[in-house]
């Protein structure tokens, strides 16, 4: 890599001048966090019934005991054998994040449309041990606005990431939905991301971002594939 060398001192410099960046950063980071905590929650009146491994599972089922639920849309359709390469790397870090954050009093679920069968195909190749669900006898995806009609789609009306993105194509997206229960057991939507919004979530990309040549990219993520597959 062709690239500027300087000395130490030199380079000390303008290390402390980014250091000045990052740490501003850092603050509004921590304001803009306190901030999505403090968005008001909506009730979840619709009981919605997912399909496991072991018989059907309650949204509520999913906290397993927890006060709160983070729920990963992962872009597996009915009838495709396509496992979405993004998706599979955003939870290829969910394994060993877990492994803490349940301890924070935090769950965690993939939910995709696919049959359950299809999901537990793709969980035994990829080694993946979290929970996940089939939301294909249910509305879950469409109301959390991750799945999109054909006839939607064909009306220039399927929209996706609070209408920054229009869908044409894909009937599945991919984010993030974060559930809390009250003392009576009531559940409430608190947040949802998608996008780019669900890249803070990629571990990987935090430290590639630390090295000279970033995430070393021609085009968006077109290096990635399934872990199985490098």
């Amino acid at each position: 890599m062709d690239h500027p060398v300087v000395s130490h001192e030199e380079w000390l410099s303008a290390r402390k001048a980014l250091l000045d960046k990052e740490l501003a950063i850092t603050r509004d980071l921590d304001a803009l966090r306190a901030a999505r905590r403090q968005l008001p929650w909506v009730k979840v009146d619709r009981a919605y019934v997912f399909e496991g491994p072991k018989g059907t599972r309650s949204l509520g089922d999913l906290f397993c005991g927890r006060r709160q639920l983070a729920i990963y849309h992962f872009m597996l359709t009915p009838g495709s054998d396509h496992i979405c390469p993004g998706c599979a790397f955003v939870v290829d870090h969910v394994d060993a994040a877990r492994q803490h954050f349940e301890q924070a009093d935090l769950a965690f679920a993939a939910v995709a449309r696919a049959p359950i069968e299809q999901i537990e195909e793709a969980k035994a190749r990829m080694g993946w041990t979290f929970a996940w669900v089939s939301s294909g006898g249910n509305d879950f995806n469409h109301d959390f606005d991750v799945s999109f009609t054909a006839e939607d789609r064909a009306a220039g009306s399927a929209t996706y990431n609070y209408g920054k993105t229009a869908i044409q194509k894909s009937p599945d997206m991919f984010g993030v939905s974060m559930f809390v229960k009250d003392d009576a057991g009531g559940i409430f939507h608190s947040y949802s991301t998608y996008h780019r919004g669900v890249e803070l979530l990629i571990g990987a990309f935090n430290w590639l971002d630390l090295a000279p040549k970033g995430r070393n990219e021609k085009g968006t993520m077109s290096w990635v594939r399934l872990h199985d597959e490098y």
